[in-house]
């Protein structure tokens, strides 16, 4: 089983590079954006209370999040290829919330692979999300609120999962298939 979070700046490629991820390796897949943005949609309790910190460019609460991600992991079965976490853990309590809630079932993370795309770009690939797709949260002012969140609250990632020893670095400027093969790499390494 190979666990893998994918990491990145907000419009680094986290869900595209996932579907391809999911489509070679049969990985299944746990977006925190996607999950919240349905119980938005639902109008859940839960969603209502996310809508407000997402609206504001703030991260929703830990143990929130990690409740959220141990009921949709855990409605995958105990035999899977493996599961891509996407959009979480944004911070280094999540990432020890998340190793507890793995290791609690006998699993862990076998690799955190960083989508690494400098802010010029990022800026350009949300905005033109936002307009194809009509998502609020992908207008200028929240797109500098949420990446301002990411460097502060959301890069110190990157030295913990070093320190775990899973830390992989990508380039994700460039071609598609190309940052694909870099993390089928290290995919396969595992």
């Amino acid at each position: 089983m190979k666990n893998i979070v994918i990491f990145g700046a907000p419009g680094s490629g986290k869900g595209t590079q996932s579907d391809k991820m999911i489509a070679k390796y049969g990985f299944k897949h746990i977006s925190t954006g996607d999950v919240l943005r349905n119980e938005i949609k639902n109008g859940t309790e839960l969603g209502k209370t996310a809508k407000g910190y997402i609206d504001n460019g703030q991260l929703i609460p830990d143990d929130l999040m990690v409740n959220i991600l141990a009921s949709v992991y855990d409605s995958f079965g105990k035999e899977h290829e493996g599961v891509i976490f996407d959009g979480f853990p944004r911070t280094i309590p999540q990432a020890e919330a998340l190793k507890k809630m793995l290791a609690e079932r006998g699993h862990k993370v076998a690799a955190m692979i960083e989508l690494d795309v400098p802010e010029d770009e990022l800026m350009k690939r949300l905005i033109l999300r936002g307009k194809q797709s009509g998502r609020s949260d992908d207008n200028e002012e929240t797109i500098k609120k949420r990446l301002t969140v990411y460097h502060n609250q959301t890069a110190p990632l990157i030295d913990w999962y070093e320190k775990e020893g899973i830390h992989h670095h990508i380039n994700g400027l460039g071609e598609l298939d190309r940052i694909f093969a870099d993390i089928c790499k290290v995919i396969d390494s595992l």
